[in-house]
């Protein structure tokens, strides 16, 4: 195999980086190759590569809602966090991939901008929320993004409207047309700072009081099962504070598990497959993850 910081003197590229030092669960195997553009060039130059050597290519963004198996993953592992630049120009807030949706946030209210404050405490990135098409409290990414610039497999740059993004529950077409996003657009609405910022403070109030903030966890682990709360169904069936190694269903909001003591992705699996089981026994209902679990066994 080539060696990548050869190939690429010019960007930051580690080999058989442990991923556990990126992720919110600090679980996970190392990368084969671990490169951190700094440009949509960059990007580009490293998808071409890939494809040009039958390489496997995994992209990232703050690796917020993902697992990574302890065996870790083949090929080159993308970063795409310091693609973060985010600019204003009247109503539109245009975000970089790499940049965290809390942020891009704190912008949109710094210039009296409404719209984003749901996503005040997303912790992922805006590639992955464009890809995920996150959402909290009522509000999804869909409501206000309105175009996205996407990379796609075959090295073309292609821009992406709304309707193109064919955005559902959790899901973009990005997720099967396998690109990667490099920016997304926000069409927001004058608003008063005051009253955007009140709303964000009280949101990331209930956050804090609600979710186990203070552990590393994946975020809500679980999809919303038509019908029922995940979190509810976990919590009736008496799981919480349910352990395995060092993974724990959170005692302070059941749809979470955290990482209490050097918990590891195998950890975090076998808890997700006891929680399956046992409310499928229980309430007969499927629960489908909603974290990303990727890598090798």
């Amino acid at each position: 195999m080539a060696n990548l910081m050869n190939e690429f003197p010019e960007i930051d590229i580690k080999q058989d980086e442990p991923l556990m030092n990126y992720t919110y669960t600090h679980t996970g195997g190392p990368a084969d190759w671990l490169a951190f553009p700094e440009s949509v060039d960059q990007v580009k130059q490293l998808v071409d590569y890939v494809r040009e050597h039958e390489m496997p290519l995994t992209v990232l963004g703050n690796a917020s809602n993902l697992i990574v198996r302890d065996g870790g993953i083949d090929g080159l592992t993308i970063i795409l966090t310091r693609l973060n630049k985010i600019t204003v120009k009247d109503n539109q807030v245009i975000a970089q991939a790499g940049a965290s949706y809390i942020d891009t946030t704190i912008v949109a209210r710094d210039h009296s901008l409404t719209g984003l404050e749901f996503a005040a405490g997303i912790p992922g990135s805006i590639g992955g929320a464009v890809f995920m098409n996150a959402g909290a409290y009522g509000g999804e990414t869909q409501f206000v993004v309105t175009d996205a610039t996407v990379l796609l497999p075959d090295g073309t740059i292609k821009h992406f409207d709304n309707q193109g993004l064919d955005f559902g529950y959790r899901h973009s077409s990005v997720q099967d047309n396998h690109g990667i996003v490099l920016d997304a657009t926000f069409t927001l609405k004058p608003g008063k700072h005051d009253e955007i910022k009140a709303k964000m403070d009280d949101l990331n109030e209930r956050r804090a009081a609600k979710q186990p903030l203070d552990l590393p966890s994946c975020g809500s682990v679980f999809k919303r099962p038509k019908g029922y709360f995940a979190g509810k169904l976990i919590h009736d069936a008496g799981l919480q504070g349910y352990t395995h190694g060092g993974a724990q269903v959170s005692t302070k909001h059941a749809g979470f598990i955290v990482n209490i003591d050097h918990g590891t992705a195998n950890d975090y699996l076998a808890v997700i497959h006891h929680v399956q089981e046992t409310v499928k026994a229980k309430f007969g209902v499927d629960l489908e993850t909603e974290v990303r679990i990727i890598g090798r066994d």
